[in-house]
């Protein structure tokens, strides 16, 4: 059984903060070509999966429902997202990319090469492996 402190566990760790170090750092490369924050583009590519209330984007972000208005804000003046009445219950505003915002998602992605370019270089049993091993991570 590993303990918190072992060498390997430690190793790990740091492999771990320094993927997710140059993941944020590609991100945010990205987003300044598109004029947009690193926090407006993941708000952005959250909304392209699908239209969320604000204190949902907030719990994703783990970040303050106030931080995530004064997003939405900013992406709405921009014409990315819109605001609208959440069907199922019309008191709840939902954020949703508007059809611009889906075309510059859609070009944040396909601009993210750090993640995509080595896990292609895993075969799918690895890239299974990783992606079940990170779930269980996850609890």
């Amino acid at each position: 059984m590993a303990t918190r402190a072992d060498s390997l566990t430690l190793e790990v760790v740091e492999l771990i903060g320094t993927v997710v170090a140059r993941y944020y750092e590609e991100y945010d490369e990205a987003a300044g070509k598109h004029q947009l924050t690193g926090a407006q583009a993941r708000v952005l590519g959250l909304l392209s999966i699908e239209p969320l209330p604000m204190r949902r984007i907030a719990q994703k972000l783990k970040c303050e429902p106030s931080n995530v208005t004064g997003i939405i804000d900013r992406l709405e003046a921009r014409g990315l997202v819109e605001r609208r009445p959440d069907p199922a219950d019309r008191r709840v505003k939902l954020a949703a990319p508007t059809a611009e915002g889906r075309q510059t998602a859609a070009r944040l992605r396909d601009s993210l090469d750090f993640a995509r370019e080595p896990l292609a270089g895993l075969s799918v049993d690895e890239r299974t492996v990783l992606r079940d091993l990170l779930k269980r991570m996850l609890g």
